[in-house]
Formats: C-alpha cells, sequence, structure tokens
C-alpha cells in the first residue's frame, strides 16, 4: 500500500466533496469547484469530515500500477481541497535590465528584451495582477484554486526568457536562487 495513499483528507468547513457513480470526484468550496476522473482500480470513500482512498483487489491491473494509482489520487483530491478552500498562489519577478509587465483584465504584456511584445492570455480560472515599483524588479502574482493549471501557466511564463547562470537575468519565482556561472578566464594566454 501507498504510504500517501493511506492518509485520510480531512474536509475543511464550507467544502463538499462528492462521487459520482463513474467514479468521478467532484470538489466544491469557496474560491471555485474542481473535478478529477479516478481510476476504477481505487474506491473514493467520502465520510462527513473526510476522504479515504482504497485499493479494489479485484482490478486487473499491475499491483504496482495500484499502488502508484493509490498515492497519485489521493494526491490529486488533497491539492484540490486546498485549492477551493484557501488556493494557491505564485509570485513570478523580472530580472533584467528594460525587463516589464503589465495586465490588462486576463492578458498579460511582457517587455523582456525581444523586438517585439509578448502577449498572453490566461485561462479565466487564474486571476493575475502586475506590480511595478521604484528600483525593484517588476512582479507577476498569479493566483488560482487549480494547481496544475497554475503551474502550467507559471511554466509557460517562464518559457519567454529562462533564468541564465551567468547574469542571472531572466524570469524567477520569487525567492529561487540561481547557481550562478562564471564567464570565460579573463586574459587567457
Amino acid at each position: 500500500m501507498s504510504r500517501i495513499g493511506k492518509l485520510p483528507i480531512s474536509i475543511p468547513a464550507g467544502v463538499t466533496v462528492t462521487v459520482s457513480a463513474d467514479n468521478v470526484v467532484t470538489v466544491k468550496g469557496k474560491k471555485g469547484e474542481l473535478t478529477q476522473a479516478v481510476n476504477p482500480a481505487i474506491k473514493v470513500n467520502v465520510s462527513e469530515k473526510e476522504v479515504t482512498f482504497e485499493i479494489d483487489e479485484k482490478a486487473d491491473i499491475d499491483v504496482k500500477q495500484k499502488q502508484a494509482f493509490h498515492g497519485l489520487y489521493r494526491s490529486l483530491v488533497h491539492n484540490m481541497v486546498v485549492g477551493v478552500s484557501e488556493g494557491y498562489k505564485k509570485e513570478l519577478e523580472l530580472v533584467g535590465v528594460g525587463y516589464r509587465a503589465s495586465n490588462q483584465g486576463n492578458i498579460i504584456e511582457f517587455s523582456l528584451g525581444y523586438t517585439h511584445s509578448i502577449f498572453i492570455q490566461l485561462p479565466p480560472e487564474v486571476k493575475v495582477e502586475t506590480k511595478s515599483e521604484r528600483n525593484q524588479n517588476p512582479l507577476v502574482i498569479l493566483e488560482s484554486c487549480d494547481k496544475q493549471l497554475l503551474g502550467q501557466v507559471c511554466a509557460k511564463i517562464r518559457s519567454f526568457r529562462k533564468p541564465e547562470p551567468y547574469k542571472g537575468k531572466g524570469i524567477l519565482f520569487v525567492g529561487e536562487q540561481i547557481r550562478r556561472k562564471s564567464g570565460k578566464s579573463a586574459g587567457a594566454k
């Protein structure tokens, strides 16, 4: 059995968890509603205060695969419960001379040292805010109840200018440390 899969998920106040007949888990809360299809090899049990997961021994799947699914679906549903009750927040920092970001609704415009501006349309589930203060790097703050979607959006934004190890420029998470490299050795004879 999976160690993670054995742990029960406590349901906070204001959150409802339901399981349909075709093994689809729906979680509703103040921040939104999320759904996740669960493999039939895993049984989802919902009581008043907690959600537990069990492996269905009759399912004709490899034992290792069942154990992997056990931990996977427990983690996915836990992320959904936390997302609809508290939400997730990521902050990206633009490090570089002249790097800027501004938003109009869910459209962000980036100026990242290219000859053109980059525009990205965010999904409606993701809320965005940009901050540009004097003598500080511009920030892009993203919030969502869906952890997976938020991670994908952050990865897409980072792909515009990945952090590079020589000057430390690029788009990085707030607090992220970049392993710096020294450049070419000066005055090689």
